[in-house]
């Protein structure tokens, strides 16, 4: 069954960090909806490998009507983070219990929800001091799955595994590709 996967982006998100994990969850049949400030705006990846047109703006949109969240990496979560909407949006979603997916820099947004205290997660170099000041558990793998729902990853080179892990939480969300949990150390479940 086809799945809604919101993808919160702006300009400079990293291009392979959106255009991978999209690429999965729309050969696995699901529907991916960009959102930004304001719908049909393009969007630039930092390194210019990679446009999007933006689907829906944050006032046109709730969490209730998405079955996963996709937060990737680069600029795009600092300066999403700044605006009241996207952390809001963040917030209730974890809240939900939906499934989430951050890779690099997309947990900042989590960190500005205020959604990661007594958390499993990964994060890229940078931020790992925000993570374990936010009141969450860092742990340096390539991919942790926490509480079936929160799915992260530190970088582009980890995508391969933040893929297989990509849409399984639960079974919420069918799957992408193979689960991961059976290589996830048990304390990252």
């Amino acid at each position: 069954m086809s799945k809604k996967i919101a993808v919160l982006i702006t300009d400079e998100f990293e291009d392979s960090e959106f255009t991978s994990p999209a690429a999965e969850f729309r050969q696995a049949g699901h529907e991916v909806i960009t959102i930004e400030k304001e719908a049909g705006k393009t969007v630039k990846g930092k390194k210019g490998e990679a446009s999007v047109t933006i689907d829906k703006a944050i006032d046109d949109v709730r969490p209730d009507e998405f079955d996963a969240l996709l937060l990737p990496g680069g600029h795009s979560p600092d300066y999403l983070r700044g605006d009241s909407r996207f952390v809001d949006f963040t917030r209730d979603f974890v809240n939900s219990g939906k499934p989430v997916f951050a890779i690099c820099h997309g947990p900042q947004l989590l960190i500005s929800a205020d959604v990661i205290r007594g958390r499993k997660l990964t994060a890229v170099k940078p931020i790992i001091i925000d993570v374990k000041n936010a009141g969450a558990e860092f742990y340096d793998q390539e991919v942790v799955v926490d509480k079936d729902q929160l799915v992260t990853s530190r970088t582009p080179d980890d995508l391969p595994a933040f893929n297989r892990g990509g849409a399984t939480p639960a079974g919420r969300v069918s799957h992408v590709t193979s689960a991961v949990f059976y290589q996830t150390p048990a304390c990252c479940r």
